[in-house]
């Protein structure tokens, strides 16, 4: 199986923290040398190591915010 490489070109913020120190973190990265996405998935305290997680595309960030919005204004409501 290939070497996955990853570049985490922006952080935008920790979710929450779980067992030994990992991180659930929002990010930008590029996979593989690829065009970057937005990523949530938890890593390791030094990032060598990462747990499954998800990647979006812009527009399926963008379609992500409206969708909670909408769920989480019926909530307060």
């Amino acid at each position: 199986m290939p070497d996955i490489t990853f570049d985490i070109l922006t952080h935008y913020g920790d979710l929450g923290e779980g067992r030994g120190g990992w991180k659930k973190e929002i990010n930008l990265v590029s996979w593989n040398g690829r065009s970057p996405k937005f990523d949530i998935r938890e890593w390791a305290p030094d990032h060598q190591k990462m747990g499954k997680g998800i990647t979006l595309t812009w527009e399926e960030a963008v379609k992500l915010r409206e969708i909670l919005s909408r769920f989480l204004a019926q909530d307060q409501a």
